[in-house]
């Protein structure tokens, strides 16, 4: 399975535009339209945390294959030289031995031993002691070595299972979280253009009841003051105007930091906040409150098993182990240039070596002792975060259930601005309403869409947010294959 990335996503919306209109370049002035999913897809493709999290579990799965290859044989090859500058001296007690003197032992020996009786003669120093060894030693070979019966290296294992589990569970939670940041961002996008949209229209509302005080004065139906008072209220919307277009600006750009996509590039979201209403009673239905998919409360149970398998390499300590060595080497001694007159002798052993434990000053006894407190510890802390978790859980959801009310609410006191806002707009043509008539219910008409935005927001912020506790993001439909 591959994430979908994002050159392919914008290489398909450029195909998509180039086709039709029959363009022979690509533009970055096309402007990508994308869905929630689509952002969420492309963060988890190039943010660089997603993929600091993935190799560090490709890290950890290496580690276990580095434990695993300490069961299997090691051979090694080594080669030694060294020559002998001063050679060692042995001297004999010939008395002790019996018998005649060197030179009568000389005599009655052989040709060939009295040669070498007369080359031992010329080593001899003047006290009577004989050089022994050669000038140059050669030595090489190959060693091997297996381990047989080794506990505490086999339950290592576990722990290194348990280790890369860790890992990926932490990389499942740098998911959830970018998951939730993209709709956190992706959410206050929408609240910014929304905002900006209701701000426009009575910006523009203020321009045209401007332009129409001008003309009438113009005509000397309206006041100097009714002109300068429109000109005020169009002067007081631009600033909001203005705050406006830079929250959506700084809003599109943390969404293209999250997604790792060149901040060049255009985009705008597919759908609005009022499109969220819709499905709003049925998710809220549809909440499951399960803490089992909690990421903290999981990765603090791999954290438990990770000290009950350190417990029982302690354990293990107490038990002997048994490897398996051999040996297959040659040497070669001999004199003058280190390079000539060589005598290879090959020479191998084979042996086992056996190791049990007796006493070490009572170091084991205390070490699992520490494994099984911590154990001990995790169960503790782990009965402390549930309760924490699930106190969370029921403020959340009281929180989203306040936040839905508060939404039907403001959606009825938009119906009722729009209402009023009418009736007070064609009074305001025929003259039968002021225009601070009409401003002011223009005003109420501004304040309670941004009411209305604003509660689907929270809404949706306090849904993001369960979501996140609870840890029940679908990642897997995120992904699809390449």
């Amino acid at each position: 399975m591959k994430i979908i990335s994002i050159k392919s996503l914008i290489a398909s919306f450029c195909i998509g535009a180039v086709l039709p209109s029959y363009a022979q370049e690509e533009s970055y002035n096309d402007t990508l339209a994308l869905s929630l999913d689509q952002c969420i897809t492309i963060a988890l493709s190039e943010n660089p945390t997603i993929k600091v999290a993935d190799m560090e579990i490709e890290r950890m799965d290496y580690s276990k294959k580095e434990t695993l290859g300490q069961l299997l044989p090691s051979i090694s090859f080594g080669a030694q030289y060294s020559r002998t500058i001063a050679k060692q001296v042995m001297y004999l007690n010939m008395g002790a031995l019996g018998g005649g003197s060197a030179s009568g032992s000389t005599e009655g020996a052989t040709g060939t031993e009295g040669s070498e009786s007369e080359a031992a003669s010329r080593k001899a120093s003047s006290d009577g002691g004989i050089k022994m060894g050669l000038d140059n030693s050669w030595s090489m070979g190959f060693s091997a070595s297996m381990p047989l019966i080794a506990p505490q290296l086999w339950k290592s294992l576990n722990l290194s299972d348990s280790q890369i589990l860790q890992s990926v569970e932490t990389a499942r939670k740098s998911r959830l979280d970018l998951i939730n940041q993209v709709k956190s961002a992706y959410y206050a996008l929408l609240l910014a253009k929304d905002s900006y949209k209701v701000i426009l229209d009575n910006y523009e509302n203020a321009k045209v009841t401007h332009e129409i005080y001008s003309k009438q004065f113009e005509l000397g139906a309206a006041s100097e003051y009714d002109v300068l008072r429109t000109s005020v209220a169009v002067k007081n919307v631009e600033p909001e105007l203005l705050q406006a277009e830079i929250a959506i600006k700084q809003a599109k750009l943390q969404m293209s930091i999250l997604m790792g996509m060149d901040v060049a590039i255009p985009f705008e979201p597919t759908t609005t906040l009022s499109d969220y209403e819709k499905t709003m009673y049925d998710d809220v239905l549809s909440i499951n409150r399960s803490i089992d998919q909690n990421s903290d409360l999981k990765m603090l149970d791999l954290q438990t098993r990770s000290l009950k398998d350190v417990l029982e390499v302690q354990k293990m300590a107490w038990y002997p182990t048994l490897a398996l060595s051999a040996n297959y080497n040659w040497t070669s001694m001999s004199d003058g240039n280190p390079f000539k007159n060589f005598r290879w002798s090959p020479y191998s052993t084979v042996g086992l070596s056996l190791s049990i434990p007796i006493f070490q000053g009572g170091q084991r006894y205390t070490k699992i002792k520490q494994a099984e407190i911590q154990v001990n510890e995790m169960k503790f802390q782990r009965e402390n975060l549930e309760r924490a978790i699930n106190m969370q859980v029921d403020l959340a959801i009281d929180n989203i259930n306040q936040n839905v009310k508060q939404i039907s609410s403001c959606a009825e006191s938009v119906k009722q601005a729009e209402k009023a806002h009418d009736i007070m707009e064609k009074s305001f043509k025929i003259g039968a309403a002021s225009y601070l008539n009409l401003r002011d219910s223009e005003l109420a008409l501004t304040r309670s869409k941004l009411a209305y935005y604003q509660a689907i927001f929270n809404y949706l912020i306090a849904n993001n947010d369960l979501e996140l506790l609870l840890g029940s993001a679908n990642i897997d439909q995120y992904t699809s294959e390449d």
